[in-house]
């Protein structure tokens, strides 16, 4: 099968583009390379260069390579930036994923994957939030994600349009050929892997007096390869009909917890210091993984934030200034 990928030179996206070839899979990679790597596209895929908001661009995609199936990654995905830009994400990510949509259905194609978010989930009632939480984007972005879910809904009612919407909030960890490189760096494990690095002085703690194990805040953390293998089970399970799910490890683990990891891991004391709080952090965020566990049979493969942290680090030292070293 002929899998289009729609930003699949990121760290997500290449990571699954990775698992498909894996799996005998032929892939097809869309991207502008604004957040992007063309060294982090796999050699064996396709690769195009363009933007989803070029309709033209996209209507020749699909006329030269006739996917049967599209995973769509592509995405403005900073939520803080979101915040500050909120027409950047109500503006580009619902119209360009519009586009992609109103192209793969004139196409015939009837399967798609949605890269989405947790970041749906920002008052959560129940911790691990499942599939049946009400929603309340947290954000412009987490809006965005949920508005192209809202879209799908009503493609699969009217042409049967089979799509999987997959929420999980922090992806996590690389392969032995692909890691995060991301420019600005906002995630975690990095920036802590920066200090080991000698790139950063210390590691700033954002407040210690939530109401958590150790007063720090509480997170998911999924390996990117065990996400990637959700991704293709949904894939393949789409001719039973649409699902959404949840994807997270179950428990979580502080902020403090991750800095504890990647010590023990890298050998390195890691200086931190704790400052204030950032507005609108809530103490706890989980989601629960056990529908998809349940129905499609998902086990990550690495649930320990040693085992994601030490897969993590073995890149970085291995390309230590990114896919531009």
């Amino acid at each position: 099968m002929k899998i289009l990928v729609t930003g699949g030179a990121g760290y997500i996206g290449s990571v699954v583009t990775e698992e498909l070839i894996a799996a005998g899979e032929s892939v097809v990679v869309f991207d502008n390379l604004s957040q992007g790597h063309r060294a982090a596209v796999h050699p064996r895929a396709a690769f195009v260069y363009g933007d989803l908001a070029d309709r033209t661009a996209v209507e020749a995609l699909f006329l030269a390579h006739q996917p049967a199936a599209v995973m769509h990654f592509a995405s403005n995905t900073l939520v803080g930036e979101s915040m500050k830009a909120p027409f950047k994400y109500l503006g580009d990510n619902i119209t360009n994923g519009l586009n992609l949509l109103q192209t793969a259905v004139a196409h015939g194609v009837r399967r798609f994957v949605l890269s989405s978010t947790a970041n749906l989930f920002d008052d959560p009632e129940r911790i691990p939030i499942d599939e049946n939480e009400r929603i309340v984007p947290g954000s412009p972005y987490g809006e965005s994600k949920y508005i192209l879910e809202r879209y799908l809904y009503w493609l699969d009612r009217i042409y049967g349009f089979r799509y999987a919407a997959l929420r999980y909030f922090n992806a996590a960890g690389a392969t032995e050929e692909r890691g995060e490189d991301h420019d600005p760096e906002t995630h975690l494990i990095p920036l802590v892997l920066q200090v080991a690095l000698g790139k950063r002085e210390q590691i700033s703690i954002f407040g210690d007096d939530y109401p958590t194990r150790d007063g720090t805040c509480i997170r998911d953390y999924i390996h990117v390869a065990d996400l990637a293998q959700a991704h293709i089970l949904a894939l393949n399970a789409l001719d039973s009909g649409s699902r959404r799910y949840n994807l997270g490890n179950g428990l979580g683990f502080s902020v403090r917890e991750v800095v504890a990891a990647c010590r023990k891991v890298t050998g390195h004391p890691i200086p931190e210091v704790v400052t204030a709080r950032r507005p609108g952090d809530p103490a706890t965020l989980i989601a629960s993984s056990s529908t998809i566990r349940e129905e499609l049979g998902w086990e990550p493969r690495f649930p320990d934030i040693e085992t994601i942290v030490a897969t993590a680090w073995q890149w970085h030292k291995a390309h230590p200034d990114g896919y531009t070293g």
